[in-house]
């Protein structure tokens, strides 16, 4: 399809200072993200050259949108990108204090503490602390939440991200590919004080201190098709036991069909018993994580799973108790299995990683 100039298109030409400001809009992480994406629109606008018509569909939005924002910019240049005054009370607080609240709690800490408050900001920026709050509401803003992250050094990393989201997104033919991993250490603990049930209005309680009595480690194999899980509970965490645990997944998967593997790179994993046992079974094929990246294998969801429904809250008087428990449990899901749904291309997930690290690097670290 051949596009034809419109006649009637009104040329959309920016001095530097514009420009500049509306770049500046779309980079900076306090700008609010609606005014963001109408200096997008003006920005395209003005460097296509091309209608509205075909800004929207380039941009996935509505011809409407696109069209009211040249317009705007066009009768009011940047002033235009602002959204319009409102009736009711007037505003007590200016964008320029807003925008003061939101750089100072981003890029700065005060002298007696790792982050802001309401509080200390108020005081800091002369507002009150309930007008703090709505502005942090409003942008999102929780300066005393931290989450973690780590960095795989893996220098084979994008190559096993590949491998293991391909057999997650298209498993081969005639195999069964299976999510290895072990749960160790996991501790079976009684509370000093019998646990006082539920009532209305009171949650469960538990005594804060605990009797230990042992650990136990949980081998578990889940099959990405269909969320069964094989499963072995042994006292130790070694090569011997998970060359057992290998020869229980052989046992388990007919004899037919192929055994994907996907597991991380513990040292267990990787001893000489282990692939000369492996050689004599050519069927199973390793498929080894990359370091630092257990969120890639799905029986950590699993784990997951059985931590919040039996073990956090659970109260066990021996190790043998704790694993009658952890049995039972893995016997009842295979009753009613539901596979964990892989969604993430590894595409998708490089990019991701590449936005973050960029960020990361942006920071100045």
């Amino acid at each position: 399809m051949v596009l034809v100039p419109n006649p009637k298109l009104v040329p959309l030409a920016l001095s530097d200072d514009e420009r500049r400001a509306l770049e500046g809009w779309t980079r900076r992480r306090t700008t609010a993200q609606a005014l963001a994406l109408r200096a997008r629109i003006v920005l395209t606008c003005a460097d296509s050259g091309e209608s509205n018509t075909v800004v929207a569909q380039r941009m996935n939005l509505g011809r409407h949108t696109v069209a009211t924002w040249r317009a705007r910019f066009l009768r009011d240049r940047l002033d235009g990108l602002s959204d319009e005054p409102r009736p009711g009370r007037p505003r007590t607080i200016t964008d320029e204090q807003v925008e003061q609240v939101v750089v100072t709690t981003l890029e700065t800490k005060p002298v007696n503490a790792t982050h802001w408050s309401t509080r200390s900001l108020a005081t800091q920026t002369g507002m009150t602390q309930s007008a703090v709050s709505r502005i942090w509401r409003a942008f999102g803003l929780k300066p005393h939440r931290v989450d973690t992250f780590k960095i795989s050094k893996d220098p084979l990393f994008v190559d096993k991200v590949r491998d293991v989201v391909g057999l997650y997104l298209d498993p081969p033919a005639k195999a069964v590919v299976l999510c290895v991993d072990e749960k160790t250490g996991i501790q079976a603990l009684d509370r000093s004080a019998p646990v006082l049930p539920m009532l209305p209005g009171v949650p469960e309680r538990q005594s804060f201190d605990y009797i230990r009595h042992g650990t136990t480690s949980l081998f578990a194999a889940l099959e990405i098709a269909t969320g069964q899980v094989i499963s072995a509970v042994k006292r130790r965490h070694r090569h011997q036991e998970f060359l057992a645990f290998l020869r229980t997944i052989d046992t388990n998967v007919p004899a037919g069909l192929d055994v994907h593997v996907v597991l991380d790179n513990l040292a267990t994993h990787k001893t000489p018993a282990v692939k000369t046992w492996l050689l004599k079974h050519p069927r199973f094929q390793l498929h080894f994580t990359p370091t630092s990246s257990s969120w890639l294998n799905l029986v950590e969801r699993f784990f997951a799973e059985i931590t919040v429904k039996l073990l956090r809250r659970g109260v066990h008087r021996s190790v043998t108790a704790l694993e009658k428990d952890i049995r039972g449990w893995i016997e009842q899901w295979n009753t009613n299995p539901k596979p964990y749904v892989w969604t993430r291309t590894a595409d998708q997930i490089l990019e991701s990683l590449a936005a973050y690290c960029q960020r990361i690097n942006d920071s100045g670290h």
